[in-house]
């Protein structure tokens, strides 16, 4: 396997964090991979940049930070503007169309997904727009397996939300054709 290397961008208050939390949970507990994560998030408790960084390895990893991920997810125009020229040649940008433009030029792929309408459409309720954004994470780079990712969102979730999530989850993965 080789080193997976994840940045999830955006603001704060859209869940990136324990969208990157949850992806490095279910890879050591329930894979039994190697996997950290750290962050990073203005002086802002809400609306202020947000960037959560994941490594996923099945070896050692000797160095938390993300220099240049293979996929990065941006949720927000501010964000695509500040990571997307970090990203790998080749590597995978996932972006929102609502909030992000991306620029045409870039070396990078793009896939737009309609996370925020999709779920507004679909659950009425942004408050899981990050669990939507990490089924559609699995199932485009497919490091863990779904049901290792759901488990570790249900883990997370407060319980009265179980269903709502995994709804979200769902609806992320479904999100995606190959």
């Amino acid at each position: 396997m080789e080193k997976h290397k994840i940045v999830f961008s955006g603001s704060g208050g859209q869940g990136v964090i324990t969208a990157a939390v949850i992806l490095a949970e279910a890879a050591v507990i329930y894979e039994n991979l190697h996997a950290v994560q750290t962050q990073s998030y203005g002086p802002e408790a809400r609306g202020g940049a947000t960037r959560s960084d994941v490594v996923i390895s099945d070896t050692q990893i000797n160095y938390p930070k993300v220099t240049h991920p293979n996929l990065l997810v941006c949720l927000t125009q501010e964000s695509y503007n500040k990571y997307s020229n970090i990203v790998l040649p080749g590597g995978l940008i996932i972006t929102d169309p609502r909030h992000v433009v991306p620029n045409v030029n870039s070396d990078s792929i793009i896939k737009e997904l309609p996370l925020y309408d999709t779920v507004m459409e679909k659950l009425g309720n942004q408050i899981v727009l990050n669990v939507c954004m990490l089924g559609a994470v699995i199932k485009i780079l497919p490091v863990l397996k779904p049901e290792s990712v759901l488990k570790a969102v249900i883990d997370r979730v407060n319980p009265k939300f179980k269903d709502l999530n995994t709804k979200a989850f769902q609806l992320g993965y479904d999100m995606v054709k190959k």
